[in-house]
């Protein structure tokens, strides 16, 4: 996957015709059209992952739509998403409406309305109920700080997401797994708790 945006930088796009652009530049240069410039080579990836958190909310579901128009292809495109966990998203509502996108990774944390709060999993619980009784998705993962430098707030110690968490969310069929960001932190917090 390669992943598109991130917390740093303003990004956006300008319009329908630029989606359009960006796809094809994408599947082209990336996934699995041709170009002479492929900027890694002969390596074809799987799909890309929108992590859009800054710029415009316009036109993300455009891009959305012409990436899984490459699905007829031969190849198959996957689409995930890592949205914040306050719903809805305030930059992919409209892309993840479309119900094209076969992963989402929500992000609870540095969101303390809807992340686990020392010993408190209410909003938590109530914000992954919402995501995913809510949004058209193939699975959904809780994504999480593997250590408590990894993110401001919302790390769980291991203990309280074994025995807490994992059991209340494994009960939606939606259920996809959880995403720890990221194996940088949990390395550097060797000699603690693991994170799972």
């Amino acid at each position: 996957m390669l992943s598109l945006g991130g917390g740093v930088g303003s990004y956006s796009l300008a319009s329908k015709e630029d989606a359009k652009n960006v796809a094809t530049y994408l599947w082209n240069n990336i996934l699995g059209g041709s170009s002479t410039s492929r900027p890694l080579g002969d390596a074809v990836l799987d799909g890309i992952d929108f992590d859009i958190e800054f710029g415009s909310t316009l036109y993300w579901d455009d891009l959305a739509r012409y990436l899984k128009s490459y699905d007829g292809t031969g190849r198959k495109v996957y689409l995930t998403s890592a949205p914040q966990c306050p719903f809805p998203d305030s930059f992919l509502e409209s892309a993840l409406n479309t119900g094209l996108f076969d992963y989402v990774w929500v992000q609870f944390f540095n969101n303390p309305s809807c992340q686990y709060t020392s010993g408190d999993t209410g909003n938590i619980n109530n914000s992954w109920t919402r995501w995913t009784t809510s949004i058209n998705a193939g699975k959904i993962f809780l994504g999480l700080p593997a250590a408590p430098e990894a993110a401001g707030s919302g790390f769980i110690p291991p203990k309280v997401l074994v025995a807490e968490i994992i059991p209340m969310i494994k009960k939606s069929p939606k259920y996809g797994g959880v995403m720890l960001w990221s194996k940088y932190w949990d390395d550097q917090a060797a000699g603690a708790e693991p994170a799972c």
